[in-house]
């Protein structure tokens, strides 16, 4: 079942006298349950790509049906009610509130849903636990290693039950191994049928994945299945 559909997308951005085709013309699916990673390099389109999928921007041209819904004409509040049901987002930089605690910080999209006190904060620990996480529950982000913080943004992004998961470079600001058991951690994910699109410059980032997509100039430049590597599993999962 397609979860994404878009045809002939094009994202023009006006720079003074100049239009900048940040992309051009894209038509692509995504099924439920697909596990796919987004490529390319700096100016091919893929962040614009990623901020159309999200909902946190409009494409100039083209149809965007998610789930079976066209968004490409909604307003920003029908585009925010989407972003907060249905997507759960992973950043790079983990966008967590330094003062409040991992708890709080997965809490967040459940609030803004309007989700009673009691059931928002079980649901956050079951999210946590799920990660991981479950002894830093009322730790802050400086009280964790940068590793963890990703698990707390994973959570965060896990806790709406969202259609699909939409992570932005999540392991750009970790270091190679903490990386590989962030990865490690989408591909448990993913295995549990979860929707997954992952926006990276990293190759071995996105070999992780069952489908990349690689983008040149704002166009699709190949679209192929691959076989995703041997990852071990763990017992138990990683604290970082």
């Amino acid at each position: 079942m397609n979860i994404i559909y878009i045809e002939h997308i094009a994202k023009i951005y006006q720079v003074g006298s100049e239009e900048v085709h940040a992309l051009a013309d894209v038509s692509l699916n995504i099924d439920k349950g697909e596990y796919v990673a987004i490529m390319g390099p700096s100016g091919s389109g893929k962040s614009t790509l990623m901020n159309v999928l999200g909902c946190l921007d409009t494409p100039t041209k083209g149809i965007y049906n998610f789930k079976n819904v066209n968004v490409s004409q909604m307003n920003d509040n029908e585009l925010a009610t989407i972003r907060n049901k249905e997507i759960g987002f992973v950043f790079q930089t983990f966008n967590l509130l330094p003062r409040s605690d991992a708890l709080h910080n997965v809490e967040l999209p459940l609030i803004y849903a309007g989700i009673p006190s009691s059931e928002r904060k079980e649901r956050a620990r079951l999210a946590l636990d799920h990660v991981g996480l479950s002894d830093r529950t009322h730790h802050k982000p400086n009280e964790l290693s940068g590793g963890q913080r990703q698990r707390v943004a994973i959570a965060r992004a896990l806790v709406t039950n969202p259609s699909i998961i939409l992570a932005d470079e999540p392991t750009g600001n970790l270091d190679t191994k903490t990386g590989e058991d962030i990865m490690a951690l989408f591909n448990e994910i993913s295995d549990q049928g979860n929707t997954i699109i992952l926006v990276t410059h990293e190759e071995y980032i996105a070999e992780h994945a069952a489908r990349i997509i690689r983008l040149r100039d704002g166009l699709i430049e190949k679209d192929e299945n691959v076989t995703k590597r041997f990852i071990p599993k763990k017992n138990g999962t990683s604290k970082l």
